[in-house]
């Protein structure tokens, strides 16, 4: 439920919509607060996360709380929304987006940080060298990493530098050596 004080403090600023809508995602103001991105959404069955919420904030403007909001980190991307929205709006789209401002804003949560640390370092956002998966990969017969960006670290350097050129690792403040 919105807080009164927001409507009484003149909050509210079509600023964000705009932005939202100059990016391509307009078809966010067909929005009818219908429901269903959130009745159907998986992540929001085992967590805080209401998409109709986070898209209705987005909508009054309410920049700083939409940005700042951690449960706009708890979507999966799956889709479903999306899929199921009777306006057609690109919900999922339009969340990573909102992500995307976030990071700008610096409100990256610690965890997507890291991640992000670690495709910088080895190519990969997924763990893939910890140590008992790569023993499991030995007992069937695998090699210890699977043949990807470890395998060719002349391509893993041209990414990193890619990285570094487009600012992303400033973005997501990694500050270690390539």
């Amino acid at each position: 439920m919105l807080d009164r004080r927001l409507i009484d403090g003149n909050k509210f600023n079509q600023k964000l919509a705009d932005e939202m809508a100059e990016a391509g995602y307009d078809r966010i103001r067909a929005c009818i607060q219908c429901g269903t991105c959130t009745a159907t959404c998986p992540a929001g069955r085992r967590t805080a996360y209401r998409t109709r919420q986070l898209i209705r904030r987005a909508l009054l403007g309410l920049r700083e709380e939409v940005l700042s909001d951690p449960t706009l980190w708890l979507c999966t991307t799956c889709g479903t929304c999306q899929e199921r929205c009777p306006r057609k709006i690109e919900v999922t789209d339009a969340i990573i987006f909102l992500r995307n401002l976030s990071v700008q804003a610096g409100y990256m949560q610690p965890g997507h940080r890291g991640v992000s640390h670690k495709f910088i370092k080895t190519g990969h956002a997924v763990p893939i060298d910890d140590e008992k998966w790569s023993k499991l990969r030995e007992s069937l017969g695998l090699s210890p990493i699977p043949p990807t960006v470890h395998s060719y670290p002349k391509a893993l350097r041209e990414v990193q530098k890619l990285l570094k050129k487009t600012g992303f690792n400033k973005l997501v403040e990694y500050e270690g050596d390539e």
